[in-house]
């Protein structure tokens, strides 16, 4: 299957962009419209102007929430390493 060719608008302007998969592709249109719904709250609630300045502050916006996503699992894969290491101690333990 050869790559699609679509075109995604950010902040008014066309970006077209090469996908390998319609999952690719909707992946890409919703996150398009994500940005494109966040600039229009920032707009409206804030006096920005400049579409550049409107544009760091939803890239601020998602970047934090990946990082924070990915604090939130480091500490849950630890709890569960630490749960793990834990019933190892037990069952070695237990056969002792």
């Amino acid at each position: 299957m050869g790559k699609l060719k679509i075109n995604i608008v950010i902040a008014g302007r066309p970006y077209p962009l090469s996908v390998n998969t319609t999952q690719e592709e909707e992946g890409m249109r919703k996150a398009a419209l994500a940005i494109n719904q966040l600039i229009s709250k920032y707009e409206q609630n804030y006096a920005v102007s400049d579409k550049q300045d409107v544009l760091a502050m939803c890239a601020l916006q998602f970047a934090s929430k990946l990082e924070i996503k990915a604090l939130e699992n480091d500490t849950t894969d630890t709890k569960a390493l630490e749960k793990l290491n834990e019933l190892t101690k037990l069952i070695v333990t237990c056969l002792e």
